[in-house]
């Protein structure tokens, strides 16, 4: 913050530069009359002007905010058409303490909550989340008692933004959210009720998803199917999702096939599957719609093959290959699966790792358009326990220890207790077929880890 005022910055730089009112409004590009009224206090200025004048005195845009909120912001008085360019500025500028300022001038008045909650809508849809995130939980605590729709969708906003690759926040997110999802507008209900299934499918809590995937399918089925409503109406649905309603439908025996897997029973995710494979109930046909069939049809495929082989059928193993080298999106949980059947049932898996030695070694995980985030760094950390079971059971020492270290790094990274916990019980078993440069990197990698939790 700088010490000065604004207008004594301003005077100080004409007195130095020996400037008239005139000259300094050539300077500005500004008109007379508004300069001296601006010299004088009589009118507020506007941010463009505020940046204007930042300029010509040789500053940084937004070195006055601070300056600008303490001097001329009130928030009995405040204008939003002065309030509304200063924040999008700060977001742009990444200012978020002043964005805390001007937030905590205005929300003692209601008035302002709407207001404040559109531009944060307005910059999370941009992707500035931070900013967004400081907008969301100001309304959000400002409405604690108003128990309103808004609310319900500013914690959906904060669900949104908070979550990502440390599962134990995750778990703390998923939780503070869950009480608002049946305050929201139905249709955001309805993808709400997808992302709280999709982070409990990353903390493995099964029925957790079971529950959250039945209410968004009744939900998404009453909409499809039994209300009459009008194409229009499902078609205003699909705009503000993203994606038609049926996928809703459709994903949710997906999950019901997930939640099988989880418990190991496979012939269950295989009848889940087939349920998905089938959209023949489908009514639209046009490219959006065509798209999703494609999609759905393509999981299927990639997913009879899983269950098959995670049931120890391993007579499609080559087919699985395959089709993986067709698909490389396929790769990381084609993979996953192939490694987590050959450490279940002993098989001989070398000639695939070496097969696609240089794919595993340069695989990083990347998220896709409907599984978030929290998924896919979860199925990373999986792949990596997997491989590093399978080379250590296989007496491949030198890339089981590699990937141990991996894993345990990366499970840090990402909280997961649970990996961390099998990742040491493993380094234990398998001690004595460790060189003593891998002794020396396990020992550095738990420290750090220990000073982490």
């Amino acid at each position: 913050m700088n010490s000065h005022s604004i207008l004594s910055e301003l005077n100080l730089f004409m007195k130095r530069n020996e400037l008239s009112v005139s000259q300094l409004a050539k300077k500005l590009d500004f008109n007379v009359g508004t300069v001296s009224y601006i010299l004088s206090g009589t009118r507020k200025l506007t941010i463009d002007q505020l940046d204007s004048i930042t300029e010509v005195l040789g500053y940084p845009r937004g070195h006055f905010y601070t300056n600008y909120i303490r001097e001329y912001l009130d928030g009995n008085r405040s204008d939003w058409r002065r309030i509304r360019p200063l924040l999008l500025n700060c977001a742009e500028l990444d200012q978020l303490d002043c964005i805390q300022d001007v937030v905590n001038l205005l929300l003692d008045h209601l008035i302002y909550a709407g207001p404040l909650f559109d531009m944060a809508e307005e910059l999370f849809q941009a992707g500035n989340y931070k900013a967004a995130e400081i907008l969301y939980e100001n309304v959000a605590d400002s409405e604690r008692k108003q128990h309103s729709e808004r609310l319900a969708m500013c914690q959906y906003r904060l669900f949104k933004i908070r979550v990502g690759k440390d599962q134990m926040l995750n778990f703390k997110t998923v939780c503070q959210f869950e009480p608002y999802v049946d305050r929201l507008d139905e249709v955001f209900q309805i993808e709400a009720l997808k992302d709280l299934a999709n982070v409990y499918r990353s903390l493995q809590q099964w029925d957790n998803v079971e529950t959250f995937t039945r209410e968004m399918e009744i939900k998404a089925k009453i909409i499809y199917f039994h209300e009459p409503r009008a194409e229009r109406l499902l078609m205003e649905y699909q705009n503000k999702l993203g994606r038609p309603m049926f996928v809703y439908i459709a994903y949710a025996n997906l999950l019901y096939a997930c939640v099988a897997e989880g418990r190991g029973d496979y012939e269950l995710a295989l009848k889940y599957t087939y349920e998905y494979a089938d959209l023949s109930w489908v009514r639209e046909s046009d490219n959006d719609a065509e798209h999703w069939k494609h999609l759905f049809a393509e999981w299927a495929q990639a997913n009879t093959y899983a269950n098959r082989i995670m049931s120890g059928d391993f007579s499609v193993l080559w087919d699985y290959v395959n089709y993986m080298e067709t698909r490389p999106e396929e790769f990381p949980t084609a993979l996953l699966n192939m490694l987590f059947a050959a450490n279940r049932y002993h098989f001989d898996l070398d000639s695939v790792l070496l097969k696609f030695d240089s794919e595993i070694k340069a695989y990083v995980p990347i998220t896709n358009h409907l599984y978030r985030s929290e998924l896919v760094f979860d199925d990373f950390a999986k792949f990596l326990y997997e491989l590093t079971l399978y080379y250590l059971r296989t007496n491949n020492f030198e890339n089981g220890f590699t990937s141990l270290l991996q894993g345990l790094d990366f499970s840090s990274k990402i909280n997961k207790e649970q990996h961390i916990l099998k990742y040491i019980g493993l380094f234990e078993e398998f001690r004595n077929q460790a060189s003593s440069e891998i002794h020396l990197s396990y020992n550095h990698l738990i420290r750090k880890v220990c000073a982490a939790v």
